[in-house]
């Protein structure tokens, strides 16, 4: 088995890729070893007939020895290295090498638009909702530089409008002298609301969350459909890990956010 701090699964990969290359070879020769004895056996070639048949058996055996060879040299201990730090390092290497912007935190790869995060008991990653089981590192990277070129699959206004109505929520959940204009919320309290159902913070993540609340500030969408402008005011609660969400963008750049406010919101 390959040592922990030497292992690759690229490297593995590609050693095992190998071996079931030599396993079609061998599998070939022992079909074209058989159509040999099927043919001697369809034309009466009794001469060639024993012949026929060791040249399958010798070819089966090759074939056999193969699948052996196949099996004993795929050792990598697949599970220790997804549930280590291992596996994002590796796909991190890679994507230096291919030029592909990736960024690491949180035990998640910011490869903007999206995020990817392993889930070692599944033996694949999530691709902000979609299941990911090529983990190859390079064919993983491949696929998340063909994603970087495509534009954010996010509705800012759509976004906005469902962020709005847990504003109101929680400037109601706070006290009835807060006024519906203007009261700044902690984005924290927004994303809690947001995840008010069992299971639903594993399915939208806070990094997600972040996420999106980067792309609404990046959007130019300003304003809910009744005319309530959003804001996004920093406080002291920024030095509150706890309370504040990170995101990195696509320059590797880390972004804080703390609060939302709506003001200017039409009554009728």
């Amino acid at each position: 088995m390959e040592d922990a701090p030497n292992r690759s699964l690229e490297k593995s990969l590609a050693r095992s890729e190998s071996d079931a290359i030599a396993g079609l070879r061998a599998a070939q020769a022992v079909v074209s070893a058989i159509k040999k004895h099927r043919n001697a056996l369809a034309a009466g070639n009794l001469k060639d007939l024993d012949t026929a048949m060791n040249e399958v058996e010798k070819a089966e055996l090759v074939l056999r020895q193969q699948i052996s060879t196949t099996r004993a040299g795929w050792d990598f201990d697949v599970d220790s290295y997804l549930n280590s730090s291992d596996f994002i390092k590796e796909v991190l290497a890679t994507a230096g090498q291919k030029g592909v912007r990736l960024f690491e935190r949180d035990d998640r790869i910011y490869s903007y638009p999206v995020l990817v995060r392993v889930i070692p008991s599944e033996r694949l990653v999530r691709i902000d909702k979609n299941r990911e089981k090529r983990l190859r590192p390079t064919v993983l990277v491949s696929h998340l530089k063909e994603l970087q070129k495509k534009p954010p699959r996010f509705r800012p206004e759509a976004f906005l409008e469902a962020v709005h109505t847990a504003y109101e929520k929680a400037v109601q959940l706070k006290g009835k002298g807060l006024a519906l204009s203007g009261t700044v919320i902690s984005l924290v309290e927004i994303y809690e609301l947001f995840t008010l159902l069992p299971g639903q913070s594993k399915e939208y993540s806070r990094q997600e969350f972040a996420r999106d609340i980067y792309l609404l500030d990046r959007s130019g969408v300003i304003a809910t459909r009744k005319g309530a402008k959003v804001s996004l005011p920093a406080s002291t609660g920024t030095k509150i890990p706890s309370r504040t969400l990170s995101i990195i963008n696509e320059s590797g750049e880390e972004r804080l956010y703390y609060g939302i406010a709506f003001s200017d919101e039409e009554v009728k």
